[in-house]
């Protein structure tokens, strides 16, 4: 179902690609899609931890592709990172609309009739311990370098690899594996020294 092509297509040929898919070029489409879908399911996967949903949303990215390609503008984005853009909103939209789902739903038990809430007192703790740790690793990533700071979020928070970090800072690879690995050091000595 997924494409074995290299993860990062030629931008000259896949932004050729994009802009004959913007005419309704179905030949382009297939093109794009073979070579560009095993990069952008990986970067589903990473961010819904879930395959199913990783490849429904994966085909609902190249729906959305296939109808907005004429948005794409090489001027603003290389293709790669315009097409990876569509994945990862798409994921998070699932991501949060999920949340969102769980925070307004009362607990049911097997047969589906609501339980009674209870008072809470322990989620209360478990919540004020889960908020606190927030606090603490957001203040250790505050305390960060910007380029540690910004290159940890793009790819833990955002599940873009190192190459696509790089890309996204306009940075120096070999510099983004450098300030991933000394800001994890950084953040994790800062919790150390807060527990």
């Amino acid at each position: 179902m997924h494409s074995s092509k290299p993860a990062n297509p030629d931008s000259a040929l896949l932004a050729e690609q994009l802009a004959r898919v913007a005419l309704g070029d179905r030949a382009a489409f297939r093109r794009v899609y073979e070579l560009s879908s095993a990069h952008l399911f990986g970067v589903a996967l990473r961010i819904l931890n879930r395959r199913d949903l990783a490849e429904e949303v994966l085909q609902e990215s190249f729906v959305s592709v296939w109808h907005k390609a004429g948005d794409y503008q090489a001027s603003m984005a290389a293709p790669m990172t315009w097409l990876i853009s569509v994945v990862r909103n798409r994921a998070l939209d699932l991501v949060r609309s999920a949340a969102q789902r769980h925070e307004t739903a009362l607990p049911q038990d097997e047969d589906g009739r609501e339980l009674d809430i209870e008072d809470g007192k322990g989620d209360l703790l478990d919540m004020l311990g889960e908020a606190t740790e927030a606090l603490s690793v957001r203040g250790c990533m505050d305390a960060l370098d910007a380029p540690h700071r910004q290159s940890l979020a793009l790819a833990y928070y955002h599940g873009l690899s190192h190459s696509e970090v790089a890309e996204q800072m306009a940075a120096p690879l070999g510099s983004v594996k450098a300030w991933v690995r000394r800001g994890l050091d950084r953040l994790k000595r800062c919790l150390e020294a807060q527990a």
